[in-house]
């Protein structure tokens, strides 16, 4: 087993106030409380009100971070935010909040990997870590992602939530800290999951607005396929590097995209369900946000103590995966 380079020093999350129930769907959908339960595992997800921001929950989970960490922010010197929902198309999500952090000359930019976007910021961080080009970096993750879905689909409108989180990353001084990382992406199946308008090539107009061509559109059940095989194979191929085997692990943290595809992936993994974290139940699918969100709560909840093995894994459009393993 190679010794980390970086660690984990704080983390935090944050979620909106306003909850948004299966109770409340049943109201505008054809859909119903039982119908969502058994299909996701889903009863609730928060929401972002028009009058909130996206980078008002990052600064509340970098913030968290940053008092666990005890370091302040003006020492921080790389912000890199894994999101697909900035506040606004120019600047990086990044630029915002650093600004409502309170400024400074941090470099600052955007991973843009949907729901592993954290995996894949942290994966950016350990590099940068190793490469001396940076010592104190805030790695980001999350979305808004209530403001992309079609409310009129019932197939989507019940699963996604808005959520972020994140972590301080510094140099590892001891054997704890990020032990091995796996990411990997397969832009040909891209149209099982994508917004189709919105982007240079189609930029919003009225009539795709009216063609509903600027929601996320899903291709549920060979999205889950594709989910549960990728998840596997990059936890294995973490482990793999990691030098350490299934057995091994304390805690999974897997995105929380639907309670099924959560159960399978942890018996593809060859992971117990009693060391599996879920909290889809009250967040929904947050995208990048998922896996902070529940480590935050797996901590204030005393299932990670220091020198447990914690197995981060997540897939999304793209199609994109990625899995973590830290010795916490």
């Amino acid at each position: 087993m190679r010794s980390p380079i970086a660690r984990l020093a704080g983390i935090g999350a944050a979620a909106p106030a306003t909850v948004v129930t299966n109770a409340d769907l049943e109201k505008t959908l054809a859909t119903s409380d039982q119908w969502i339960v058994e299909r996701t595992g889903i009863r609730e997800r928060r929401v972002l009100q028009p009058n909130e921001s996206q980078s008002d929950l990052f600064v509340a989970a970098s913030r968290d971070a940053l008092a666990q960490a005890g370091i302040p922010f003006q020492a921080i010197d790389t912000i890199i935010c894994g999101t697909c929902t900035p506040d606004r198309r120019l600047p990086a999500a990044a630029c915002d909040i650093q600004a409502k952090l309170g400024g400074g000359t941090a470099a600052a930019f955007d991973v843009v990997a949907a729901c592993p976007g954290w995996l894949y910021t942290l994966t950016v961080a350990e590099g940068l870590i190793a490469s001396g080009n940076s010592k104190k970096i805030l790695a980001l993750g999350g979305d808004r992602v209530w403001s992309i879905v079609d409310r009129e689909d019932r197939n989507t409108a019940v699963l996604f939530g808005d959520g972020a989180g994140g972590a301080v990353v510094v140099p590892a001084t001891d054997e704890r800290g990020i032990l091995a990382t796996a990411l990997g992406a397969d832009g040909t199946l891209a149209d099982l999951l994508n917004i189709p308008a919105g982007g240079s090539n189609e930029p919003p107009s009225e009539q795709n607005i009216r063609d509903r061509r600027i929601y996320v559109q899903m291709a549920g059940r060979e999205v889950f396929k594709v989910a549960v095989r990728r998840m596997a194979q990059a936890c294995h191929q973490a482990l793999g590097k990691a030098g350490i085997r299934a057995d091994d692990i304390d805690l999974l943290v897997p995105h929380q995209a639907n309670l099924r595809i959560i159960n399978a992936t942890a018996g593809e993994a060859g992971v117990p369900l009693d060391k599996v974290m879920v909290n889809v139940d009250r967040y929904g699918n947050t995208s990048a946000g998922s896996i902070p969100l529940a480590l935050v709560q797996a901590d204030g909840e005393g299932r990670l103590r220091p020198g447990m093995v914690v197995l981060l894994v997540s897939f999304g459009a793209g199609f994109t995966w990625g899995a973590v393993v830290i010795r916490w």
